[in-house]
C-alpha cells in the first residue's frame, strides 16, 4: 500500500497540471474569440493538427503517413489564409522527417523490408554535385544552397517509404483509392473556383510572396474573352495544373488495376477521372490540357498492348478504357451544358492558340522555340561553367531573400536544363541525364516484368509519370520537378513501382487474391 502512495501522488499531480493547462488554454482561446482574432485561432488549430499528425506518425508510421499525405496536399490552403508564414511552409518537411525516422526504426527492428535501388550509384553522382554546390563561392548566401539542397534531394528517401508502404494488393488498393478521392476533391474545388471566381478559396489580401501567383487571369487572343485561372487549394494555378496531370495519370492507371482485380473503389476512381477531366478543361492551362490528352492516348494504347490476354482478362481493360471515355465525355458535356460561358471561354483559348490554322497559334513556339532560346541564353549569363550555387534559381528564393534582407538574384531562366547550368554549371545537365536515364531504364525493367499481369496498368502509369516529369516537363521548366507536390509523388511512386514485382511473385494468379466480399468493412483502416 505504501509503495502505491508515490505513484498515486504523481498521477494526481499530472492530472492537476493538465487541468490547469487546459483552463489556461481555454482562457486564451476565449480571449481570441472575443477579439475576433480568426488568424490566431486558425494558426492554433493548424498547430494542434500538426502536433496530432506528428504523434500519429511516431506511434504508427503507416497511419501517420496518410495523415501527412493529407497535410501535404492541403498545406497551401493554410498558407494562403495564414499569411504564408515560414512555419507553415516547412511544416510538411518536419512531418516527413518524422516519417523517415519512424520507418528507419522499423527497418532496423526488422519490421519492414529494405530497399536497395539499382540506380542509386548514378543518383549519388548528381547528389555529390549538389552537396558541393551548396558551398559554391559564387552563391550570394549559403541559405540559397540549403534551400536548393532541400528542393532537389530532401524527398528522395520517400522511395523507401513507398517501397515499405505497399505490401499487398490491399495496401495498393487503399493508396490508389485514397489518392483518387483526394484528387477528385481538389479538382472539384478547382471547378467551383473557376466558376465562382478566385475570391473563392482565396483570402482578400494574399501575402506579398503569393500575390503574383494567385488571382491570375487570361484572355483569348482573338475573341478577347477574359477568364480566371483557378488554383484550388494550392497557392498558384501552375501548381494546380501540374497536380491535375499526375492525378489523371494515376487515376487512369488505378482504374485498369482495380477492374482487373475486381477490388473495391472503382466508382470513386472513375468519378475522380471525370472530375479531373473537367477541372483540366477549366484550368486555363494549355500544358495541362496537352499532357492529359497525350497521356490518355498513350496510356490507352500501351495498356491494351500489355493487357493480360493469356488470362482472358483483356476485356476488363477494354471496359476500363470504355468507362473512362464515357465518364469523361459525360463530365465535359455536363459542364458545357450548365456553364457554357465558363467552359466556352477556355475552349476558345485552347483552339485559338493550339490549332495550327489559327493566326494566334503558339504551340510550336511554347513547346520548342521559347524553351530552346531560354537554354541558349544561359550561356550569356555569369558563371555558367561552374554555376552560381544550387538554389540560386530555384523555387522558394523569395523566402531566402526575406530572411537575408537582400534582393533575389536575377539568374532564373524558364527552361529546366538551363536552370541546372545556371545553378550547378555545365556538368549538371549531363549528370541529370545520367541518373534520370538510369532510373527510367530500371523502371522500365519493372514494367516489363509486370506485362500481362494485374499490375501492368498502374506500373506503366507510374513509369509514364516519371518520364514526363524528368524529361518533357523539365525541358519546359525545372519548376515541375522542384515543386514539392510533384517531387513527393515522384519518389513515393518510384518505391511503389519497385515493390510491385515482389507482390506479383508472391500472388501470381488473380485467383489467389482474397474475395472482396470477405474483406474488412471500412475502406481505409490502417
Amino acid at each position: 500500500m505504501n509503495a502505491r502512495i508515490p505513484a498515486l501522488r504523481n498521477q494526481t499531480l499530472i492530472t492537476l497540471s493538465i487541468f490547469v493547462f487546459a483552463l489556461f488554454l481555454a482562457w486564451q482561446l476565449a480571449q481570441q474569440i472575443t477579439l475576433n482574432n480568426i488568424r490566431t485561432l486558425t494558426f492554433a488549430a493548424a498547430g494542434f493538427v500538426g502536433v496530432s499528425v506528428a504523434i500519429a506518425i511516431l506511434r504508427n508510421w503507416r497511419s501517420g503517413f496518410y495523415l501527412f499525405f493529407v497535410w501535404m496536399l492541403f498545406e497551401d490552403l493554410f498558407r494562403k489564409y495564414m499569411g504564408n508564414g515560414l512555419a507553415l511552409f516547412f511544416g510538411k518537411d518536419i512531418l516527413i522527417a518524422l516519417v523517415y525516422i519512424s520507418l528507419f526504426v522499423a527497418i532496423r527492428r526488422g519490421r519492414e523490408k529494405r530497399f536497395r535501388p539499382r540506380f542509386l550509384l548514378c543518383l549519388s553522382f548528381f547528389f555529390l554535385l549538389g552537396v558541393l554546390q551548396v558551398f559554391n563561392p559564387n552563391s550570394p548566401h549559403i541559405l540559397y544552397g540549403l534551400l536548393g539542397f532541400k528542393t532537389y534531394f530532401y524527398y528522395i528517401p520517400l522511395m523507401y517509404v513507398g517501397y515499405a508502404l505497399i505490401r499487398s494488393d490491399e495496401d495498393l488498393r487503399k493508396f490508389l483509392v485514397f489518392n483518387a478521392a483526394l484528387s477528385g476533391l481538389i479538382a472539384a474545388l478547382g471547378i467551383a473556383q473557376a466558376i465562382l471566381g478566385n475570391s473563392f478559396l482565396n483570402p482578400a489580401n494574399l501575402a506579398p510572396e503569393l500575390k503574383d501567383l494567385g488571382n491570375l487571369e487570361k484572355s483569348t487572343p482573338l475573341t478577347n474573352q477574359l477568364f480566371s485561372l483557378p488554383d484550388s487549394v494550392f497557392v498558384s494555378s501552375g501548381r494546380f495544373a501540374l497536380f491535375l496531370i499526375l492525378a489523371f495519370i494515376l487515376a487512369l492507371g488505378a482504374s485498369g488495376y482495380l477492374l482487373l482485380t475486381q477490388l473495391r473503389g472503382r466508382k470513386i476512381v472513375f468519378s475522380a477521372i471525370a472530375v479531373i477531366g473537367v477541372a483540366t478543361l477549366l484550368s486555363g492551362s494549355r500544358g495541362a490540357v496537352m499532357f492529359v490528352i497525350i497521356s490518355a492516348v498513350s496510356l490507352t494504347a500501351v495498356l491494351l498492348w500489355g493487357a493480360p490476354w493469356r488470362h482472358r482478362q483483356a476485356h476488363r481493360m477494354l471496359k476500363a478504357i470504355r468507362r473512362t471515355v464515357i465518364v469523361s465525355a459525360m463530365g465535359l458535356a455536363l459542364i458545357l451544358l450548365v456553364f457554357p460561358q465558363e467552359a466556352g471561354s477556355r475552349i476558345a483559348y485552347y483552339t485559338e492558340t493550339l490549332l495550327p490554322g489559327s493566326s494566334a497559334y503558339e504551340l510550336g513556339n511554347r513547346s520548342w522555340d521559347y524553351p530552346f532560346r531560354n537554354l541558349t541564353d544561359t550561356f550569356s549569363r555569369p558563371n555558367w561553367v561552374l554555376g552560381n550555387g544550387i538554389g540560386t534559381a530555384s523555387i522558394g528564393m523569395q523566402y531566402v531573400a526575406k530572411i537575408t534582407g537582400r534582393p533575389i538574384p536575377e539568374l532564373w531562366v524558364e527552361e529546366g536544363f538551363g536552370v541546372l547550368i545556371v545553378e550547378m554549371g555545365i556538368i549538371a545537365p549531363f549528370l541529370w541525364i545520367l541518373w534520370t536515364g538510369t532510373l527510367l531504364y530500371h523502371s522500365w525493367g519493372m514494367v516489363s516484368r509486370l506485362r500481362q499481369t494485374r499490375f501492368f496498368p498502374i506500373s506503366f502509369a507510374i513509369f509514364w509519370y516519371i518520364f514526363l516529369l524528368l524529361y518533357p516537363m523539365t525541358f519546359g521548366g525545372l519548376s515541375a520537378y522542384q515543386n514539392y507536390t510533384n517531387n513527393i509523388y515522384l519518389w513515393l511512386l518510384v518505391g511503389v513501382l519497385f515493390r510491385l514485382p515482389e507482390i506479383q511473385a508472391s500472388t501470381p494468379s488473380l485467383l489467389q487474391l482474397p474475395s472482396p466480399k470477405k474483406r474488412t468493412r471500412g475502406g481505409f483502416q490502417f
